[in-house]
Parts: structure tokens; C-alpha cells; sequence
């Protein structure tokens, strides 16, 4: 199993940044796509982005396209998200996820959180206003 921790997340004001992290201990993340989903309360868990391993093919939710950017490191097993122009709505529990992919192209990169096999405990995010 593929334990996954994410960091980074924190209080911040509308129009402020922040920069998620998602790392396996002792583990790699190569040859794994990678995703990032955020629930706020009282709504469902929504995807926000993902990457595949192999050419970096990226994803997009509608509603943080232009604002947020989501990377891989393979060398470090590291996938980030880094997050600008931040909003109130943003204000959610984050969680990365993993899937191992044979392919690592944007063939198999998926928006479905069912696509993902292993997920991280979450990060909250706050942004006031």
C-alpha cells in the first residue's frame, strides 16, 4: 500500500498563495499519475487537477484553470500544487491521490476520483475574506 502525506496547507487571505506538497515516505512516485481533490463543507469532493508521471500532461478543474499549477518531481517523489489568486471558495480539505500507470500520458489521465487508488489524510485550506 501507498501511504501518502500532503503539507502545506494553512490560513490564508483572498488574493494570497500557498503551496501543497504530497510526498511517500520511503516510497517512490514513479510511474504513478497524480491528482488533487478538495471537499469543502457540505458539498461533494471535487477533482482540482492532475498530472501524468511520464510527459507532465496536466488537468484542470474549470474553476482553478490560471490559477493553480500542479507538478511532479520523480527524482523526489514529490507532486506539488501550487495555488495563487487564492478565494474563499477555495476554503477546503485537500487530499492528493495516486495511481499507478503504465502509460503516463494524458491517455489514462483521470478527473475521477474513482480513477485513483491511493489517496493522503488532507490538508485544510482556509482563505478569508
Amino acid at each position: 500500500q501507498l501511504q501518502l502525506v500532503e503539507s502545506g496547507g494553512g490560513l490564508v487571505q483572498a488574493g494570497d498563495s500557498l503551496r501543497l506538497s504530497c510526498a511517500a515516505p520511503g516510497r517512490t512516485l514513479s510511474r504513478y499519475d497524480m491528482g488533487w481533490f478538495r471537499q469543502a463543507p457540505g458539498k461533494e469532493r471535487e477533482f482540482v487537477a492532475a498530472i501524468s508521471w511520464g510527459d507532465g500532461s496536466t488537468t484542470y478543474a474549470d474553476s482553478v484553470k490560471g490559477r493553480f499549477t500542479i507538478s511532479k518531481d520523480n527524482t523526489k517523489s514529490t507532486a506539488s500544487l501550487q495555488m495563487n489568486s487564492l478565494r474563499p471558495d477555495d476554503t477546503a480539505v485537500y487530499t492528493c491521490a495516486a495511481t499507478f500507470s503504465p502509460f503516463g500520458t494524458s491517455r489514462s489521465l483521470s478527473s475521477r476520483a474513482a480513477s485513483y487508488d491511493h489517496w493522503g489524510q488532507g490538508t485544510q485550506v482556509t482563505v478569508s475574506s
